[in-house]
């Protein structure tokens, strides 16, 4: 995915804000050998660009100037409830130096599973995103999952999904977390039953 992005010279506060009233988002690019970059990017262009899936998992081709660098999307900031980003930061990547990314979990065949066509079950995800490490050249932009196979009673952990080339799951500790389980009915009423107990109290209150 291409970013195109120019070289900002000024900095601090009222330039940033300057730039903003201009359309455009301040930026830097970090990481690597070299030094900091700062630089300027189109707002409406970042702004749909940070709509994308795709934008948040994958490495990025970022053109400034004449150059180009392999980056991936750190961090960026929003405003708390205008539809306006504040800054963006982006690192260098070196195709021979693992990295570290939270990857999107794309769930498939959950009604095709005995659990859910046979057995009445209904297949909750515990987990929206699962955080890999790799080589930037096997960075996926979201792992598949395949529930087909689920039966009531199982569930599925990180340790059972198929992963590509140099991708490891990172746990933090967390010994081979639970991707997806299987609910009954039983569990689902029970579960909606504590919501509401939950939610009651609120409503008195109100």
């Amino acid at each position: 995915m291409k970013v195109v992005a120019f070289e900002r010279q000024a900095q601090g506060t009222g330039a940033s804000r300057r730039m903003r009233r201009a359309g455009k988002v301040p930026g830097i690019i970090y990481g690597g050998e070299q030094k900091a970059q700062m630089i300027e990017l189109d707002h409406n262009a970042l702004y749909h660009a940070l709509k994308k899936e795709q934008f948040h998992s994958s490495i990025l081709d970022l053109t400034v100037g004449e150059a180009q660098t392999k980056v991936l999307l750190k961090d960026y900031q929003v405003h708390p409830f205008k539809p306006i980003v504040l800054h963006v930061d982006f690192m260098r990547v070196a195709a021979d130096r693992k990295i570290t990314m939270k990857v999107p979990l794309h769930f498939v065949g959950a009604e095709e599973s005995p659990a859910v066509k046979v057995e009445g079950g209904m297949i909750s995800h515990v987990l929206s995103e699962l955080e890999i490490s790799c080589l930037p050249g096997d960075l996926p932009e979201f792992i598949a999952v395949d529930l087909s196979g689920m039966h009531k009673g199982h569930s599925l952990h990180a340790n059972d999904l198929k992963l590509p080339g140099s991708v490891t799951v990172v746990t933090h500790g967390t010994d081979n977390p639970v991707i997806a389980t299987v609910l009954t009915q039983a569990a689902e009423a029970s579960a909606e039953a504590s919501a509401e107990t939950a939610a009651a109290p609120e409503a008195e209150k109100k």
